[in-house]
């Protein structure tokens, strides 16, 4: 492994035999086209088809894992679960704990745009580096990975949360452009509890007539309960 990428191999927890899959798995197409066209009957060097087989290998882990856990549980709230674990914001939020945006190969304008902490661009190259490690190791490495990284503690602290699984900001925020209203706002009100177990009261506004709070264990939690009453009440008045 190039010395490099040796920092990012002790936080993926695994050891690539081909090291080469792991640099495409990193390289943006901005990165791979500065070296010139590529013959149409060459493989390019980025990380699109990884991130392609990626995505795919990331659904039926996660499906095979929910389906594992929760035997009870019908499809419907089955498929809210997986559809939480396989977005990319929460794609993104594993990556940036891997800081993978520090070892992405960008070409020169995706760099100068800020291209290492793009949403899109880190919660890809998470599926292309899971796509590499499955075809470098088969998949049980992977299995591992995705367990410790993109579920981690999930059930623990999130599973019975569907507000955190359910994107309620965003529902709001459609609503309200829907019906001509201006963008919620968002206000943390309150802190209370210890360090170690605090809970938050979070304000939601759309304009000065639809108005709520509520209280989570985080600001996230708090704002999307807060935002599931506020859209209560845009549904109910429309």
């Amino acid at each position: 492994m190039p010395d490099d990428f040796e920092a990012l191999r002790q936080r993926l927890g695994y050891s690539f035999r081909d090291p080469a899959l792991l640099r495409r798995a990193l390289t943006h197409k901005s990165r791979a086209f500065e070296a010139g066209p590529i013959p149409p009957d060459e493989r390019p060097d980025d990380n699109e088809q990884l991130e392609f087989l990626g995505d795919s290998v990331l659904g039926f882990l996660i499906s095979e894992l929910l389906v594992q856990r929760h035997p009870s549980f019908p499809e419907g709230r089955l498929s809210k679960l997986k559809a939480y674990l396989v977005s990319a914001s929460h794609l993104y939020e594993a990556a940036q704990k891997l800081d993978i945006g520090g070892y992405l190969r960008l070409g020169r304008g995706e760099e100068l745009s800020g291209g290492r902490s793009k949403r899109a661009l880190l919660a890809n190259a998470l599926e292309a580096i899971i796509a590499a490690m499955y075809l470098d190791g088969g998949i049980e490495p992977v299995r591992r990975f995705v367990l410790e990284v993109v579920v981690g503690d999930f059930d623990a602290i999130k599973g019975a949360d569907e507000s955190l699984v359910v994107d309620y900001k965003s529902a709001l925020q459609e609503a309200a452009q829907q019906l001509g209203l201006p963008v919620p706002r968002y206000f943390t009100v309150k802190e209370s509890g210890p360090e170690h177990q605090k809970t938050f009261t979070v304000e939601a506004r759309v304009g000065t007539e639809h108005i709520d709070r509520a209280e989570g264990s985080s600001k996230k939690a708090a704002g999307q309960h807060a935002a599931r009453l506020v859209l209560e009440q845009l549904t109910a008045s429309s």
